[in-house]
């Protein structure tokens, strides 16, 4: 079996798990870290989407990136019914 170069190793390890991690940490939709008031789960959005991504990895990610483009804004009207 052929062996994986080091720096081939490191930068698929670095674009799957390290870069979907820092991406959900950092970006400002991914929600508050803490939970909403009310709430009787101990787990904000930001830190909820954090576990899932470190467990499932890439699909976790990608689960994130569905959901965040499948928002729309409460004071945006959906087309459908907006005509």
């Amino acid at each position: 079996m052929p062996r994986m170069s080091p720096l081939l190793f490191w930068l698929a390890f670095f674009l799957l798990f390290v870069a979907p991690v820092l991406h959900v940490a950092l970006s400002p939709r991914s929600g508050p870290w803490r939970p909403p008031e009310g709430r009787h789960c101990p787990f904000g959005p930001r830190l909820g989407w954090l576990v899932i991504v470190l467990l499932l990895g890439p699909l976790g990610w990608l689960l994130y990136i569905g959901r965040r483009r499948n928002r729309r804004p409460p004071d945006r009207p959906n087309r459908a019914t907006a005509a």
